[in-house]
């Protein structure tokens, strides 16, 4: 009872935690709702605005869509949605791969080609959208083969990468805040640092639960 109760309140912490997170991303998405092409982060893309036909469109699509699969993602660890409303699960894991299988992850990948920071960063951005379709896509393929706890383990994986657009923006305003460092060498590190630390908690939750140490379903 007692392991439970403890369960629920850390439950309730990191529940508490995501919700202000994605609420910053509403709010960092809200101002490209005019489909500017200078809005926020595109001032500093500007050459790519103008010698790169797709680049605007592209971008936007990724940004319009990305935003979606953050709480669609959060809800499929849900085990009382999973157990009392499987259909409502399914409908929104339909969402979650679509917006990435479809959109974001092929949007990442585009302009992560042109990212700032070289080609330090180009290849972490590169191996992000990669590694984010790929988790999914293999999610998806273990779902249909009703190997759910495989299935389960690469959906882990897949949400580690999708929430990389909240800590890659912590680890940003975490290190501006300590060190003030330059913004290209910032860049090139939370390329790094906003998906690495992501994949390696997945990881380790994924190979505790599966040699019985944890029950991620208590």
């Amino acid at each position: 009872m007692e392991k439970k109760i403890q369960i629920s309140i850390l439950n309730g912490f990191w529940l508490l935690i995501f919700a202000y997170s994605c609420t910053l991303m509403v709010e960092i998405t809200w101002r490209y709702h005019s489909f500017a092409l200078d809005a926020n982060f595109l001032m500093t893309k500007q050459t790519e605005v103008e010698e790169l036909w797709w680049y605007k469109y592209v971008f936007y699509t990724h940004v319009c869509t990305a935003i979606l699969a953050l709480p669609a993602g959060f809800t499929q660890f849900n085990l009382g949605l999973l157990t009392k409303y499987p259909r409502l699960h399914r409908t929104i894991g339909y969402v979650y791969v679509l917006s990435i299988l479809g959109f974001a992850a092929p949007s990442g990948a585009l302009i992560g080609f042109v990212a700032n920071g070289g080609l330090f960063a180009i290849i972490s951005f590169e191996l992000l959208a990669l590694g984010w379709f790929y988790f999914t896509l293999q999610a998806v393929r273990l779902a249909i083969q009703k190997k759910i706890n495989l299935h389960h383990d690469f959906m882990l994986r897949s949400f580690a990468l999708t929430c990389s657009a909240i800590t890659l923006r912590f680890w940003k305003v975490m290190l501006v805040y300590l060190f003030h460092p330059n913004p290209m060498d910032l860049y090139q590190l939370i390329a790094w640092l906003g998906w690495i630390p992501n994949i390696l908690l997945a990881e380790f939750i994924i190979y505790r639960k599966n040699h019985n140490l944890l029950n991620y379903y208590d």
